[in-house]
C-alpha cells in the first residue's frame, strides 16, 4: 500500500512538472474524488422556493452536495464555476426558461456532458417533451413526482457520473504513464548519449593531453599511463605498467599517506637518471570496492625558468623604480622648494576648467587670498586694473607671454604692479598653465621716488643759486624804495608801495623756494607731535570760519619725535590750507594725530572733490598747481620736509573728499 502511495505521489509530482492542464485537473479530481463517499454536486433550479425545499427534502443525502437557485441566470453563473453530476431544471421561470437554459449549458465544451432532468407541471403534450429533449434533455418528470422515482433517476445518473469521472481518471493514468515511459526512455537515451561523450572526451583528453596521466593501486603500482610519459620521462608505457610509482615520483615512494586533491610541487625522474620540477595532482576512485587513484603529473621546467627570469626581470624594475621614485622626490621636493620660496607670484591653473591648481606663498602673500579661497575654484583670483580687464580670457590663461607688464588688484582693493611670464605644463595629461608675476611694485614706486627725488635735488640746487644772486639786488632796491617813500618832497610815490609789496612776495617764494634746498638743515629737537601744531589750530579755525566752513580735531597723545617745529608746523599749515581751498562752503576738515604701530600718523582729510587720478603723481611736483593764484610750491615743500625728517606722506583721494597721512618713525 506504501508502495503504490508512493508511486501515485510520483506520478503527482511528475503531472505537476509537465505542464498539462488535463494532467493538471485530473490531479485536482483524484484528491478529492478518489473515495466512493465523496460528495457529488446537484445543482436544482426552480423559480419557487417551495419547489425547492421539496426537492432538498427528497434528494438529501450525505453523498450528494445540493446547490438550489432560482433564476436561469444564477443556474449558469453556477455552472461556470462548479462540476454538477445531474442539474433538475424547471421549465417554466422568469427571465431565462429552462429550455434556454439548458441550451446554454450544453454550448458550453465542459458542461455539455452534465444530465439534464426537466421537471415540470405545466403540460405532458408530445411537443412540449420533444422541445425538452432538443434542448439536451436527458429526461423528463412531471410534478407532482413520485420521490422514489425521482430518487432513483438521480442515483443512476449520479452512478454514471462516478463511472465516467473513474473511465476518465484510468484513461488519463494511462496517458501520464504513457508520458512516464517516454520521458524515461529520453533520459536513458540521453544518459547513454553522455556517457558515450564522457567516455571518448576523457579518452581523447587523456591521450592528447600535454600532462602524464597515469592511475596506480593502494600498493602504488602503476596500472595504465597515457602516451606522454615517454616524451617526459623517457618510459614506454609498458615499462612503466606493474611497477612502483616511485620509479617516477620518488616522493610517493616512501610517503605514509598519498596527498589527495591539492597540487603538490615536486620533482620527477626521468629514464636517464635526471630529474626536473613538476606539479603533481591526485584524485582518489573506488570501482569495485577498491580504491585506485588517478595522478597528473605536469612538467613544469619552463614556468620555473620563466618564474626565475621574471623574478629578476622584476627584482630590475625595483630597482630602477625606485631609483626613478628618488629622482622624482628629489625633482618635486625642489620643485616645491623654488615654487614656495620664490619670491615672484606663481600659480598654476588647468586651461580645461580653469581652476587654480595650486599657487604659493608669494601669490598669497601678495593678493591677501587664504589657499582655501583659490584650491580648486575656477573663478579669476588674479583681478586685472585697466586695459587689461578688457580681455576675453584671463591673462594668466595666456600660453606665450614673457614678461608683460600688468596692473592687478589685491583681495583689499590696492593697486599693484608686475611683469607677467606663462608657460604651458602637463600636469597627469592635463594641460595647465604656469604663470609667474614678478611684482615691481616696489620698484616702480622707488624709481618715482627717486625721479621725484632727482627733481628736487636740481630744483633745490637751482633755489640756493638763484636766492643767493637775486637777494642782494633785491635788498638794494627794497632799500632805496623805502628811502624814496620817506621823503615826501621828490613826488609821487603812488607804485612804491605796489613795489615794495611785490618784491615781498618774490622774497617769500625765494624763502619757500629754498626750504627745497638739499643743503638746508634742520633742527630737530625731541618734541610731541600735538604740541608742536597746537598754535596754529587758532590760526585754522578761524581761516575756516572765515569761508564758511568747519574743522574738528581728535588729537591724540603720541610719544616725542625729533623734529623741527617751524618746518612741520609749515608743513602742518600747507596740508591744512590746501584742504580748506578744496572744499565748498559747509564743508569740514577733520585733523588727527594718532600712533600706528612703529609710527606716529599726522592726518589732514578734507570733504573736497577730490584729486584727479592723472594728477596724483604731479602734485609733488614744484610749480605745479590747479590753483589760479598758486605758486605750486605748497605739497613739494611739504614733500621735502618730511624727507628731512624721514618720514613719508601717502594720498587716498576719491569724489568725497581727499586724505593725506603724514608717517613719522618712532624713535627706538
Amino acid at each position: 500500500m506504501r508502495t503504490a502511495t508512493r508511486k501515485f505521489s510520483e506520478r503527482k509530482s511528475f503531472i505537476a512538472n509537465c505542464h498539462d492542464p488535463f494532467a493538471s485537473m485530473l490531479v485536482k479530481q483524484s484528491e478529492g474524488a478518489g473515495e466512493p463517499e465523496d460528495k457529488v454536486n446537484i445543482l436544482l433550479v426552480d423559480d419557487r422556493r417551495e419547489n425547492l425545499l421539496s426537492l432538498e427534502a427528497v434528494l438529501d443525502s450525505p453523498r450528494y452536495h445540493l446547490i438550489s437557485v432560482q433564476s436561469g441566470e444564477e443556474a449558469l453563473r453556477w455552472v461556470l464555476k462548479e462540476d454538477f453530476a445531474c442539474i433538475l431544471l424547471d421549465v417554466q421561470m422568469p427571465g431565462i426558461n429552462g429550455f434556454e437554459t439548458a441550451k446554454l449549458i450544453k454550448q458550453r465544451e465542459l458542461s455539455r456532458h452534465i444530465p439534464i432532468l426537466f421537471i415540470t407541471a405545466i403540460s405532458k403534450a408530445t411537443e412540449h417533451v420533444v422541445q425538452g429533449y432538443e434542448a439536451g434533455a436527458i429526461d423528463y418528470i412531471f410534478k407532482p413526482f413520485h420521490p422514489d422515482t425521482l430518487r432513483m433517476k438521480v442515483e443512476g445518473f449520479i452512478q454514471l457520473y462516478r463511472k465516467q469521472k473513474q473511465i476518465e481518471y484510468q484513461r488519463e493514468m494511462l496517458r501520464i504513464r504513457t508520458l512516464e515511459l517516454q520521458e524515461a526512455n529520453k533520459s536513458h537515451q540521453h544518459t547513454m548519449l553522455e556517457l558515450q561523450k564522457s567516455e571518448a572526451l576523457s579518452r581523447t583528453i587523456v591521450e592528447t593531453s600535454a600532462d602524464t596521466i597515469l592511475t596506480f593501486d593502494q600498493e602504488r603500482i602503476v596500472l595504465s599511463a597515457n602516451p606522454i610519459i615517454e616524451s617526459m620521462f623517457g618510459y614506454r608505457v609498458e615499462e612503466v605498467v606493474g611497477k612502483p610509482i616511485g620509479l617516477l615520483l620518488s616522493a610517493l615512494g616512501g610517503a605514509d599517506e598519498i596527498p589527495v586533491d591539492n597540487i603538490v610541487e615536486t620533482v620527477a625522474g626521468r629514464k636517464d637518471k635526471s630529474v626536473f620540477p613538476v606539479d603533481v595532482q591526485i584524485r582518489k576512485a573506488t570501482i569495485q570496492q577498491k580504491h585506485v587513484y588517478v595522478c597528473s603529473i605536469r612538467d613544469i621546467t619552463e614556468r620555473k625558468q620563466l618564474e626565475i627570469e621574471r623574478k629578476q626581470h622584476y627584482q630590475h624594475l625595483e630597482a630602477l623604480v625606485s631609483e626613478r621614485t628618488q629622482e622624482l622626490v628629489l625633482s618635486q621636493e625642489l620643485f616645491q622648494k623654488i615654487f614656495q620660496s620664490s619670491p615672484c607670484l606663481i600659480a598654476i591653473r588647468s586651461c580645461e576648467d580653469r581652476r587654480y591648481i595650486d599657487v604659493n606663498k608669494s601669490w598669497l602673500a601678495y593678493t591677501g587670498y587664504d589657499y582655501q579661497e583659490v584650491k580648486n575654484v575656477s573663478e579669476d583670483r588674479l583681478v586685472l586694473a585697466g586695459d587689461l580687464r578688457k580681455r576675453e580670457r584671463a591673462i594668466d590663461l595666456e600660453d606665450a607671454i614673457r614678461n608683460e607688464k600688468i596692473t592687478y588688484m589685491t583681495r583689499t582693493g590696492d593697486i599693484r604692479e608686475g611683469l607677467l611670464s606663462t608657460e604651458t605644463i602637463k600636469i597627469q595629461g592635463e594641460r595647465c598653465i604656469l604663470s609667474v608675476v614678478t611684482d615691481i611694485t616696489e620698484r616702480v614706486y622707488l624709481e618715482k621716488e627717486i625721479a621725484r627725488l632727482d627733481r628736487l635735488h636740481l630744483i633745490g640746487e637751482m633755489a640756493a643759486g638763484i636766492a643767493h644772486e637775486i637777494r642782494n639786488p633785491m635788498t638794494t632796491v627794497r632799500g632805496f624804495l623805502q628811502l624814496e617813500k620817506g621823503n615826501q618832497e621828490k613826488g609821487s610815490l603812488q607804485y612804491v608801495d605796489i613795489m615794495i609789496t611785490e618784491l615781498d612776495r618774490a622774497n617769500t617764494i625765494i624763502t619757500e623756494f629754498l626750504t627745497l634746498a638739499k643743503n638746508k638743515t634742520s633742527d630737530l629737537k625731541k618734541q610731541h607731535l600735538f604740541h608742536t601744531i597746537e598754535p596754529l589750530l587758532p590760526l585754522v579755525q578761524a581761516e575756516a570760519a572765515l569761508s564758511g566752513k568747519n574743522m574738528q580735531t581728535m588729537l591724540e597723545d603720541c610719544p616725542e619725535l625729533y623734529l623741527d617745529g617751524k618746518e612741520i608746523r609749515q608743513l602742518f599749515l600747507n596740508l591744512a590750507l590746501n584742504g580748506l581751498e578744496a572744499m565748498e562752503r559747509g564743508g569740514t576738515l577733520t585733523i588727527k594725530t594718532y600712533v600706528q604701530g612703529r609710527e606716529a600718523v599726522l592726518e589732514v582729510a578734507d570733504q573736497g572733490p577730490g584729486i584727479p587720478e592723472d594728477l596724483l603723481d604731479k602734485i609733488w611736483t614744484p610749480f605745479f598747481t590747479t590753483k589760479a593764484e598758486g605758486t605750486g610750491l605748497g605739497l613739494a615743500v611739504c614733500y621735502s620736509i618730511a624727507n628731512r625728517h624721514q618720514a613719508r606722506i601717502d594720498v587716498e583721494t576719491s569724489k568725497e573728499g581727499s586724505t593725506f597721512y603724514v608717517h613719522f618713525p618712532l624713535p627706538d
